[in-house]
């Protein structure tokens, strides 16, 4: 019996679900992309496969604290690379670079190594993004991890490449890369796998194959726990991984080929709460 069985009558069910989907409709436009850090996927479509996979998960990583301000930084970061991530990574030398960019809990030292193991990932062990999240995924169905494990797992595969790479690892660089074995939400890398794994979207990129739409996990954060919580969706207080799971079982009621896409519903909820 999932949350929705448990709170919610089949009369309000219906309810909440024809509120949600005119939500979605109305807010999954190309006019969601200027205000959201999904605009950096979209900077680089015209790019290479590389350019856009690299953008897409550093914007990802600092998609936290006000909206205007990590949008502005990532504008900066960009700016330096040349408008040219993956020839800046390829090229990246530790040694040489000597910028200050500071954002939060994000500190220099914690760029330099979060380059240089993106550098290691394209330059020495001749893999992209894309390959590492696959291969990850791939690892994990071989020893019998399926649906939300799937995700789980595959977010810890990709962690542990970045963590056992690095050198002299800071409180930024583990707030950056969260690390699934502590049981957070995972918001960030969920929003990351929105972004290029659903096809077929104004906002969403949807260059990556390797997972369906229908096993991405809803990005959770306060904002949609809350709206989630007064609408029944959710039951479990704290906004954890068991939580990620528990709300996208339910939107799966809603969509089961794509759960996430509810995603767009919850701004949609704020935004007519602020209005």
């Amino acid at each position: 019996m999932t949350t929705l069985d448990k709170t919610l009558n089949i009369e309000v069910k219906a309810s909440v679900k024809e509120k949600f989907d005119t939500l979605w409709k109305k807010h999954e436009t190309s006019d969601f992309i200027k205000d959201d850090p999904v605009q950096f996927v979209h900077l680089f479509k015209n790019s290479r496969p590389e350019d856009i996979e690299i953008a897409g998960f550093i914007s990802s990583l600092y998609a936290f604290g006000k909206r205007e301000m990590f949008i502005k930084k990532l504008f900066e970061l960009f700016n330096f690379m040349q408008m040219r991530p993956y020839e800046f990574i390829i090229n990246f030398d530790k040694k040489a670079y000597n910028e200050d960019f500071n954002y939060r809990f994000i500190k220099p030292s914690d760029l330099i190594v979060f380059f240089d193991v993106l550098n290691k990932l394209y330059a020495k062990d001749k893999m992209t993004l894309e390959e590492l999240f696959a291969r990850s995924g791939k690892a994990m169905q071989t020893v019998g991890n399926k649906g939300q494990n799937k995700v789980f797992n595959l977010l810890q595969n990709v962690c542990n490449y970045f963590y056992d790479n690095a050198e002299n690892i800071g409180d930024g660089y583990k707030f950056m890369l969260s690390n699934p074995e502590n049981k957070g939400a995972m918001k960030r890398m969920n929003m990351f796998l929105r972004w290029m794994i659903r096809k077929n979207s104004p906002v969403d990129i949807g260059i990556w194959s390797f997972l369906e739409p229908s096993e991405l996990l809803i990005p959770l954060d306060v904002h949609v726990g809350n709206i989630s919580r007064s609408e029944g969706l959710l039951i479990r207080k704290q906004n954890d991984f068991k939580s990620v799971v528990e709300l996208t079982n339910v939107l799966k009621e809603f969509d089961p080929a794509d759960p996430v896409k509810y995603d767009f519903a919850m701004f949609g909820y704020g935004v007519n709460k602020a209005e």
